[in-house]
């Protein structure tokens, strides 16, 4: 199964566009969110060959204009869950024998048309439906996007170019067979990009997917399943479903064809779903993979000899671009007592000078949270530090849920280091600051260790080269991806490949070939030419 005499071509990342005022992109999605805003788009299921409308509907509504409908969507019944996995099963029996350089050229014409004529489509329906600024949207559903089927077909390439050593007389030689059964993708409303990579990811290796993405993402989602079906992918490979989470899910893992989970979400919903995997163990025909990303308290430490510039903008950046939403998102701040007045004052200059609004208007650096829910999480945190005696907000402080969800960007000053918001996540635009002693900088680093149950991403500031040093050794288990002197966000496939241990997931690396191998089950074929016909071995003797 090498990738023999075929050449693909070699992965570029996206060049993410300007949209500066005037620019062809500018008004090109700036006019296909207006046709989306004031349109009314019916979102069936995809199961099979078929559009699936249940007349079950939920209504579809901007985070920034809640009362504004912009479309339905349909509702699934078990039944439904089970008719997906019945058609991905089915599918399966010719999209396994599929060359994979016919699966390849299917996934890399998706990316021409999300970077050609769907740029504008994808980039629109994200602004709606999860309400990202333009910049947001552009560096997740397109560029990212792009970067995710490009980047995996050179690294399918890769795998499967990789082949044993034969030693003479004989041929060794690996399959990377796709698993034996389904998958069951589950995606995140935060990251366009995420849920397109997972269900294709696993696509794109031979296997069929049943995918559920987020009941605030489908808007956009519907989107990538246009893009799909545009590219030339077969009918049922991959199923995407809505419905009640829990029965889609309970129903998928009951299947004894259930292969593997591809999963992007909260902590406590993966290890509830990893129980149920080893409690329904002896039912499935293969040991399912299991490969999940969930959530982060990620951090910025400061060094005394840092930049307080450079670090307020590691700040404000990786705190506040899309209200916080990203599991990589900075949410605790640690600062030097040396550095904390400039560099906060800086941070607030920042805040100050956030204008918040729609993503419609593109002046506007802070849009809204994804739901009641958050926001009404993140309101009675704020409360809770405004009352609170161990802390005290320094900036921001105010929401406003009447038209949309409105958060505005907080920083919660605190004396305890280990203070609810120091320690909890919670997924918006509040950061939490505590300020240390310049000569405790150590025990501060075996602080942030210890603090959290996450693992995802974390970023030291320092010109000292020592101090990065002892900072990248003692941090070495809380940050799966670590940055220094950067904000903690912004991975760019196939440069940074992301992924957190601990509570944070199984660190199988998105945007790597170690993500792909997942999704394979390698088979070894050794071919002995000239076989031989006597037991014995020279150390018998005659």
């Amino acid at each position: 199964m090498g990738k023999g005499f075929f050449h693909v071509p070699t992965a570029i990342n996206e060049t993410v566009k300007s949209y500066a005022p005037g620019s062809p992109e500018r008004e090109a999605v700036l006019k296909q969110y207006k046709e989306y805003f004031n349109g009314s788009e019916d979102v069936p299921m995809y199961i099979g060959s078929e559009e699936v409308r249940t007349g079950n509907t939920r209504n579809m509504t901007p985070p920034h204009d809640h009362q504004h409908v912009v479309g339905q969507y349909h509702l699934g019944e078990k039944k439904h869950v089970e008719t997906s996995i019945a058609e991905a099963l089915e599918a399966r029996k010719a999209w396994s024998q599929m060359p994979w350089e016919q699966r390849a050229a299917i996934f890399l014409r998706a990316a021409e048309l999300v970077a050609g004529p769907y740029r504008a489509k994808i980039n629109a329906a994200t602004m709606i439906a999860q309400s990202k600024t333009i910049h947001q949207a552009e560096i997740d559903a397109a560029c990212e996007y792009i970067d995710f089927l490009r980047f995996n077909v050179e690294f399918m390439s890769q795998i499967y170019d990789e082949q044993p050593d034969s030693a003479e007389g004989i041929w060794n030689r690996v399959e990377y067979r796709p698993l034996e059964g389904f998958v069951y993708a589950i995606t995140p409303f935060n990251f366009t990009a995420i849920a397109g990579n997972l269900p294709a990811s696993a696509a794109m290796m031979g296997n069929t997917v049943v995918w559920k993405p987020s009941d605030h993402q489908i808007f956009s989602a519907k989107v990538l399943m246009d893009i799909f079906k545009e590219a030339g992918l077969p009918d049922g490979v991959i199923n995407m479903v809505y419905g009640d989470p829990v029965m889609i899910t309970d129903t998928v893992l009951a299947s004894p064809d259930f292969a593997g989970i591809h999963f992007t979400g909260s902590t406590f919903v993966f290890k509830e779903i990893w129980k149920k995997i080893g409690e329904n163990i002896h039912n499935y025909k293969t040991y399912p993979k299991i490969v999940g990303e969930t959530g982060g308290k990620d951090f910025i430490i400061a060094h005394p000899s840092a930049n307080p510039k450079q670090v307020a903008t590691g700040i404000s950046r990786g705190a506040f671009e899309f209200q916080g939403q990203k599991c990589s998102a900075a949410s605790r701040v640690y600062l030097p007592k040396s550095l904390a007045e400039e560099t906060l004052n800086y941070v607030k200059e920042d805040i100050t000078s956030f204008k918040m609004g729609s993503p419609e208007d593109m002046g506007n650096f802070i849009t809204a949270v994804i739901h009641e829910g958050s926001f009404d999480k993140l309101a009675s945190f704020i409360d809770g530090a405004k009352n609170d005696a161990d802390a005290e907000i320094f900036a921001g402080g105010n929401y406003d849920k009447s038209k949309g969800y409105f958060v505005e960007p907080t920083v919660i000053l605190t004396k305890d280091p280990k203070y609810t918001t120091m320690c909890t996540e919670l997924f918006g635009p509040v950061v939490t600051v505590y300020v240390y002693d310049d000569a405790d900088w150590s025990e501060t680093l075996k602080l942030v260790d210890g603090t959290s149950e996450y693992a995802l991403t974390g970023a030291v500031f320092s010109t000292d080269r020592y101090a990065v040093t002892e900072a990248t050794k003692a941090l070495e288990n809380c940050a799966g991806n670590f940055y220094i002197n950067d904000k903690p966000t912004g991975a760019v496939v196939g440069q940074q490949p992301f992924g957190g241990a601990r509570a944070s997931g199984t660190n199988d690396k998105a945007g790597s070939a170690q993500n792909l191998l997942r999704w394979v089950s390698p088979r070894l074929i050794k071919e002995t030419f000239v076989s031989p016909t006597d037991y014995r071995y020279p150390f018998l003797g005659e």
